[in-house]
């Protein structure tokens, strides 16, 4: 496989703005104010948006206000920067706009490339598409005496071409015909895909498209890329922005578009491992967080009823109610409950299992315990895990994704210090060294 040209393993946030607002007096407004983000109001990669988030007729405006704010002030962002210019599979008056523009923000003499990270192409098609975006940009390097390869290239999955030219990045990446190896980030564009494939829903919204974010994650991680979810429009939904990074996680896709600093928020702190460890109890099929008080897990809902008897337990779901005796009961609440760990729990586990491979060990049970109450009822419960070589390399993937988040983002030190304490933060930056 070709070698990868970039440093991030991981991506949380991408996060888009106008090149340029019709009618404003400083047309380059919101440039001005994303460039101005730090913290954890600041994504991991901004995209100066000279594409759909641009009129056309603004377009040449939005690359020329690009150029003055990045020259201005993009040595100071936190993050990456990646413009995102026109492209389109289907035409190549379009393709020549994009490759003027790409010359135009690459001028050295200009003073912003050297802040510039990437460009990102939209409305690719297939893999022969690719090569053209990567030639326009090695022809911008030539010119412009810039290093083959030292500029980026995202590309956005908004059509079938796309998404099945993932599948051959594998066997194009590193051959001496092209520079596919500046590829950086494969992003889902799902209302475009969705105009591409003809689909049509009862309501007209957007269909949920999971075999598209897994087919992206997965030709991620086959060809050393990073995988980003395309945008969740429903900005005041942030319980079901939530629900989509938690299902895109379960797929390995741990970053995700975002429209506001809000949404920005949100998703640099998602993938994160908690603060606090939780108890979650599975009441018929929905999953509910206990809540913590001393000690104690307590159950306060109304799908789930225990009741203590003279010689056992009488434990009700919904409707249905079964006679137990205590080791039942505890088998019983053992395979509803799960338990999600802290930051502070994931570094301990991995620091036990370190400090017994240093004894010669090659396995070990760890074990969860809380005192669960229902209805007033307490019961003990204990939960073993037998950890592995394999179990450790599994829960490495959060440790590893804050150990990059941490290199990557000094401007977050003070908010993950307060997020974890210092002394987390520094035992999880010394795990898996």
């Amino acid at each position: 496989m070709a070698e990868r040209k970039h440093d991030r393993k991981f991506v949380r946030t991408f996060f888009t703005t106008p090149t340029a607002v019709e009618g404003e007096e400083d047309s380059a407004k919101m440039l001005r104010g994303a460039v101005g983000l730090r913290g954890m109001k600041a994504p991991d990669v901004w995209v100066p948006d000279n594409e759909d988030a641009t009129a056309p007729s603004m377009r040449d405006e939005g690359a020329e206000n690009i150029v003055e704010v990045v020259a201005e002030n993009g040595a100071d962002f936190p993050g990456e920067i990646h413009p995102r210019v026109v492209w389109h599979r289907d035409s190549p008056a379009t393709r020549y706009q994009g490759f003027k523009h790409m010359l135009q923000i690459s001028d050295p003499e200009r003073g912003a490339i050297e802040h510039i990270d990437g460009f990102v192409i939209p409305e690719v098609g297939d893999i022969d598409d690719w090569k053209k975006a990567d030639e326009f940009i090695t022809i911008v390097e030539n010119e412009h005496g810039l290093e083959e390869g030292s500029i980026a290239m995202s590309v956005i999955i908004e059509s079938g071409q796309a998404e099945l030219a993932m599948g051959q990045l594998r066997e194009e990446m590193g051959k001496p015909t092209n520079n596919l190896e500046r590829l950086f980030l494969l992003v889902d564009g799902e209302v475009d895909y969705t105009k591409d494939m003809r689909a049509i829903t009862p309501t007209g919204a957007l269909p949920p498209w999971p075999e598209l974010r897994h087919n992206t994650s997965r030709g991620a991680s086959a060809a050393g890329l990073i995988a980003v979810d395309g945008p969740y429009d429903d900005i005041r939904d942030v319980e079901g922005y939530h629900e989509r990074m938690t299902d895109n996680q379960a797929k390995g896709m741990l970053g995700i578009w975002s429209l506001t600093p809000g949404q920005v928020v949100e998703a640099n702190q998602s993938p994160l491992p908690p603060e606090n460890g939780s108890w979650l109890l599975d009441v018929g099929g929905r999953k509910v967080e206990l809540e913590s008080e001393d000690g104690v897990e307590i159950y306060d809902g109304n799908r789930l009823s225990l009741e203590e008897t003279g010689d056992g337990y009488v434990l009700r779901v919904g409707g249905d109610g079964r006679e137990l005796d205590e080791d039942e009961l505890r088998e019983e609440l053992l395979d509803m409950t799960e338990y999600v760990p802290s930051m502070d729990d994931i570094v301990d586990s991995m620091e036990e299992f370190e400090a017994a491979k240093e004894a010669g060990r090659g396995a070990i049970a760890i074990t969860q315990s809380a005192t669960l109450r229902i209805d007033g009822v307490e019961i003990d419960v204990n939960k073993d895990r037998m950890w592995d070589e394999a179990t450790y390399q599994a829960a490495m993937t959060p440790i590893t994704l804050f150990q990059d988040v941490y290199r990557n983002r000094p401007d977050q030190h003070e908010e993950l210090a307060e997020m974890y304490s210092e002394d987390v933060v520094e035992r999880a930056m010394d795990v898996g060294a």
